[in-house]
């Protein structure tokens, strides 16, 4: 998503009950790659896989949610069903009132595990800011994301992505951001789930800044979410997506795959696919790459369709460079 509101709730008990229990590919030409097979054409899909899988952003469906056309619970059976992706990331305003709600979450959880979906992680707005100047305030906006923590560990995420939102100078946001993002990190530690910032505007569209947010949490369980898309820092300024994926993938725990336009060949017309994820893999990265179509010209559909096919030829592209230097 490119925008988030702050906002205040009272944080509750978690319920005890919690701790229990598509069209053929498209065969576009790449951007520095060229063209080559289909990806279901060439190799093993378990050794693409072993790059990257491919997952969904419920923002990407957004519209269709907002507009009742979808429901949360609904959204890991069309990820599966009518797009072939295994792997969902929620978005927590879509389910805002049910983060404590066992037999919601419950039934979740079991629709995703007769689907074979992973739930990846709860993209987590709306519950304040993790950087407020006020102490009594950035407390009360930790503990608001408690209970997604809680959530996350349930339904067997692997992280909840926040934001890193604060007010100052550059470097009192970035002390008053790692403070609270400790003490988030040391209660999702003791839960086996990670705390991951995305580039979400303002100064955390600045990569070398949230790098340094990063290294002042020091924690293991503290890490990004590189956004391809999201490195408008207001005001006019923007900031070198290649440089701020560069930066920030060192600390990358997930990654989204922004988009919005395509061109006649299926390349995002407004960024290379191929050396961002070219950049991704160089870090290191073998995790999901989630889907965030977020345009307006393609329909949701089709822009999650022409997404994912874009991903598969950047995978199949990259496959030889990347599993020759692993083997």
């Amino acid at each position: 998503m490119t925008f988030y509101l702050p906002g205040r709730i009272s944080r509750r008990s978690f319920l005890a009950g919690a701790a229990v229990a598509l069209p053929a590919a498209y065969s576009f030409t790449l951007s520095g790659c060229g063209p080559g097979p289909a990806p279901d054409e060439s190799g093993d899909s378990d050794s693409l896989d072993s790059l990257f899988r491919i997952s969904l952003a419920e923002w990407s469906l957004h519209r269709a949610l907002n507009a009742g056309e979808l429901d949360n619970l609904e959204f890991p059976r069309v990820a599966k069903e009518e797009y072939g992706i295994d792997g969902v990331e929620y978005v927590n305003s879509f389910f805002k009132d049910k983060a404590e709600d066992f037999t919601y979450l419950a039934d979740l959880k079991t629709r995703c595990d007769g689907l074979g979906v992973t739930s990846v992680l709860i993209m987590c707005d709306g519950e304040g800011a993790i950087g407020d100047p006020d102490e009594a305030a950035r407390t009360q906006a930790v503990e608001n994301h408690f209970r997604w923590v809680e959530a996350a560990r349930y339904l067997g995420c692997h992280s909840i992505r926040v934001n890193a939102q604060s007010q100052g100078t550059p470097e009192e946001q970035r002390d008053l951001a790692a403070d609270g993002l400790r003490r988030l990190s040391e209660f999702a530690d003791g839960r086996e789930i990670n705390v991951v910032v995305e580039n979400h505007g303002g100064l955390s569209s600045n990569g070398a800044w949230l790098s340094s947010v990063m290294r002042a949490v020091d924690h293991p369980r503290c890490g990004t979410l590189p956004d391809f898309g999201n490195f408008n820092i207001g005001g006019g300024e923007t900031y070198d997506r290649y440089l701020g994926i560069e930066e920030l993938m060192p600390f990358a725990k997930a990654v989204s795959a922004k988009s919005h336009i395509f061109d006649a060949e299926g390349n995002e017309a407004e960024m290379d696919f191929t050396r961002i994820m070219r950049s991704v893999l160089q870090a290191g990265y073998r995790g999901w790459v989630g889907i965030e179509y977020e345009g307006s010209e393609h329909s949701e559909p089709e822009g999650i369709r022409l997404t994912k096919a874009l991903l598969e030829r950047v995978r199949v592209a990259l496959a030889p460079e990347f599993q020759t230097a692993a083997g």
